[in-house]
């Protein structure tokens, strides 16, 4: 049995999210596809509690209390990964993680560390730009080609070393190859000596994506063959996971 003005509240949550966080009240009447009164009324009981914000526009935006849900919500995305990341370490023998797309940024949210003297390792929580990595490139193909190009014109697109696409155009060829292959790469562009693959998580309540990272003596072209299989199972695997959650 479910009330359905918390299916309506959740809903406009989701639309304002979908607009990029914020949106006029005519513009969500129409998406939601409910009479003004009913929209601004649920609107009004979602700013009194915080999720909603009503700026000096008159439009509406994705509250502050939101954040703390979202932070809670990633880390326990996080926990419920690290067995399909513990699983890919002993399959792959190389460092698994799991980032989400917050903003602009790519945000790690889980990793498991590769058992080797030499592995990489990158700090839950870590935020990164997403141009230069396997995992954010992964997040990126999951996006418009307008929001990406919007949202790298926002970041820019520094340079990290001389592997680094630095060219939107050069980017975004990159992400319709991705889209059509299902895996993306980060070949020395973060960091030199150190490769990563990436696929994205389809059905995962915010943009996702799984990565493994090792040192390019070990990734080579001929390993990346044998990872690629095993990392969309994984996530098709973890995906269906979360769908029964």
């Amino acid at each position: 049995m479910t009330v359905r003005s918390l299916e309506r509240a959740f809903e406009l949550l989701e639309h304002l999210a979908d607009a990029g966080g914020e949106m006029a009240l005519s513009d969500l009447t129409e998406k939601a596809g409910l009479p003004m009164p009913t929209v601004y009324r649920l609107v009004q009981t979602m700013v009194a509690q915080g999720y909603v914000r009503q700026e000096a526009s008159r439009r509406y935006s994705l509250g502050p209390r939101l954040i703390r849900l979202g932070e809670s919500a990633s880390r326990l995305l996080g926990a419920w990964a690290r067995p399909a990341l513990a699983d890919l370490v002993d399959r792959l023998g190389e460092t698994a993680n799991m980032a989400v797309l917050e903003g602009d940024e790519a945000v790690y949210v889980a990793q498991v560390p590769s058992r080797h003297s030499m592995r990489m390792f990158t700090e839950v929580g870590r935020r990164v730009l997403p141009h230069c990595t396997g995992v954010g490139k992964a997040l990126l193909a999951q996006l418009p080609e307008d929001d990406v190009r919007a949202l790298l014109a926002r970041t820019g697109m520094p340079s990290h070393t001389p592997h680094t696409r630095t060219d939107p155009d050069v980017l975004l060829a990159e992400l319709a190859a991705i889209r059509e292959q299902g895996y993306a790469m980060d070949d020395e562009e973060q960091e030199l000596g150190v490769r990563c693959v990436a696929v994205p998580l389809p059905g995962a309540p915010a943009l996702a994506a799984l990565s493994v990272s090792g040192p390019s003596g070990r990734m080579t072209p001929e390993a990346i063959e044998t990872v690629v299989p095993v990392m969309r199972n994984a996530a098709a695997a973890f995906a269906a996971e979360l769908a029964r959650v």
